[in-house]
């Protein structure tokens, strides 16, 4: 019995899943009478490269085939010839099997100089041109460039930049591309109805999506799940075949997410864990779906073009959780389950860092529509009034009213937690921790704490609304008030390891003293853990 694959390949080009922007110019051509001598079919495996190659050669040798269509007939005996692989004017050639230029002489070279026995064209389909040798590809070169006018070459690659720029500059080149979710389960719907076989269109899109494109690999899958199987597949039956697909599950987490509902999240959680989910690729796909709503929230047009498709039932459903989140709560989303997926491999307990990011997602300030929000309004309650004097400043224009909050913090104080605030950035963000090394805390003005950077790009980068709103919630966490940040250039700051200081002094409520110089030097270097070495 022949397996799906054979059995269900495609005949015209009617029949060949996606690949439109291809079949497009192919018809043409043939419709025209204009075809070229030579083709590059490259691409990702199993998406219909050899199979269109071969439409080609039937299609330009059809004997019934109407001018006004590209269609083979599939029933004159140059088709049939064809269809059964007995036809002796088209020639497929493994290269991967036959690299030397004595195969490339004797196969094609000679073949070639003698006309086609009973078809109009001869056509040479080489599957893994890339694989001949350098002698191979320079014997091939010269027929390439000037073939008799009875030959036709296809060349089919998955690896198109290892083919010499020779060869290609003498094909007409296409590039095929993986195909997508809803034309995979289009074709796999057509199998299991001319089997009659009832399969669930759920269980279709998961085998769509765990093929990643590749048509042969979701026909030869869905060939395993009947023999399994039978008349009628359930979801058990699948789930022996293809990995358990937990999106729906994912979505589930979303909209406990939403609701701040901390306890059916970590309820999910825990029973995902009994039934032996996989933490780490939960995670992953968790991930994946935040990052799709990233893009639907920035542009729709994006998401066809960047984001993995997932099948129509589970679109529907990211397309309803997009209403409910704004892109500043997917952004915190996505950074707390890139943590817990950086964590898992630690967790002595299987499923605490999953937990632990839920509680902190529900459980999040109540007055900002986003949930751990960098929002500076959203902060200001934790922050009981000072029962100390202190400096206030008046807000600065675009800047939010609690930008004047009083604080009773000193540029001593910041120094010495300055190791705290190092640390805690590093959790959330590695590289961040890095440029804020090489930073100087300068002057605190009210609530504003200045930090000059002797590059700009270090300036611009901590300038960004988000790294910005994440180093204002550290400093909120360490020093216990609303600490705002204001970066600046210094050219003249020195960033090597013996030295971190620059013309201006830290403290410009007073400039340090000559004895105190030294004593400063010691603390940023023992801040910032540098030593002096000369």
């Amino acid at each position: 019995m022949s397996t799906l694959y054979r059995k269900y390949r495609p005949q015209n080009f009617n029949e060949v899943v996606g690949q439109n922007h291809i079949k497009v110019t192919l018809e043409q051509e043939i419709k025209s009478g204009k075809i070229t001598h030579a083709y590059l079919f490259c691409g990702p495996r199993a998406v219909g490269k050899t199979t269109l190659a071969r439409v080609v050669a039937k299609a330009i040798n059809c004997q019934k085939r109407e001018n006004i269509s590209s269609e083979p007939c599939n029933d004159c005996p140059s088709c049939q010839e064809i269809t059964a692989g007995r036809a002796l004017d088209i020639i497929e050639i493994d290269a991967a099997s036959n690299t030397g230029v004595d195969n490339v002489r004797e196969n094609i070279i000679a073949s070639a100089r003698v006309t086609p026995s009973r078809s109009k064209y001869k056509v040479f389909i080489i599957d893994e041109v890339h694989m001949l040798s350098t002698a191979a590809f320079n014997a091939l070169l010269k027929i390439i460039e000037e073939p008799p006018a009875f030959i036709v070459f296809i060349l089919c690659t998955t690896e198109v930049h290892k083919v010499p720029l020779t060869i290609i500059s003498r094909c007409q080149r296409f590039d095929f591309k993986r195909i997508s979710v809803g034309d995979v389960v289009k074709k796999l719907t057509y199998i299991v109805q001319a089997e009659k076989v009832k399969v669930e269109k759920n269980i279709l899109e998961a085998i769509a999506r765990q093929a990643d494109g590749h048509m042969r690999d979701a026909e030869s899958t869905l060939g395993q799940i009947i023999a399994i199987g039978g008349a009628e597949i359930t979801q058990a039956e699948a789930d022996l075949v293809i990995p358990r697909s937990d999106l729906n599950e994912v979505i589930n987490l979303l909209s406990f997410l939403i609701k701040k509902d901390a306890a059916g999240g970590i309820r999910l959680v825990n029973q995902l864990m009994d039934e032996g989910v996989d933490f780490k690729v939960f995670v992953q796909d968790t991930i994946e779906i935040l990052r799709k709503l990233m893009l639907i929230k920035i542009n729709p047009g994006l998401v066809s073009k960047l984001a993995l498709e997932l099948g129509e039932q589970v679109e529907l459903k990211i397309n309803q959780l997009a209403q409910d989140l704004n892109i500043e709560q997917i952004l915190v989303f996505m950074e707390k389950f890139i943590k817990v997926y950086n964590e898992l491999k630690a967790d002595f307990i299987k499923q605490l860092s999953l937990e632990m990011a839920i509680v902190e997602i529900c459980t999040a300030s109540q007055t900002s529509k986003n949930p751990l929000s960098f929002s500076r309004t959203a902060m200001a309650p934790k922050f009981a009034p000072l029962r100390t004097s202190s400096v206030s400043v008046k807000p600065e224009a675009g800047r939010t009213a609690q930008a004047g909050v009083p604080i009773n913090i000193t540029s001593e104080q910041i120094m010495e937690k300055w190791n705290e605030v190092l640390a805690k950035i590093k959790q959330y963000n590695h590289s961040l921790s890095f440029i804020l090394r090489v930073c100087q805390p300068r002057n605190l003005a009210g609530n504003q704490l200045c930090l000059a950077f002797k590059y700009k790009f270090h300036r611009d980068r901590v300038s960004e609304t988000s790294i910005k709103g994440l180093i204002e919630k550290t400093l909120n966490q360490v020093y216990e008030a609303p600490i705002f940040i204001e970066a600046v250039v210094d050219e003249n700051l020195e960033v090597a390891a013996t030295k971190l200081v620059s013309d201006e002094p830290l403290d410009l409520k007073k400039p340090p003293q000559r004895g105190e110089q030294g004593n400063m030097i010691d603390n940023l270097l023992k801040t910032f853990g540098g030593k002096v070495v000369s």
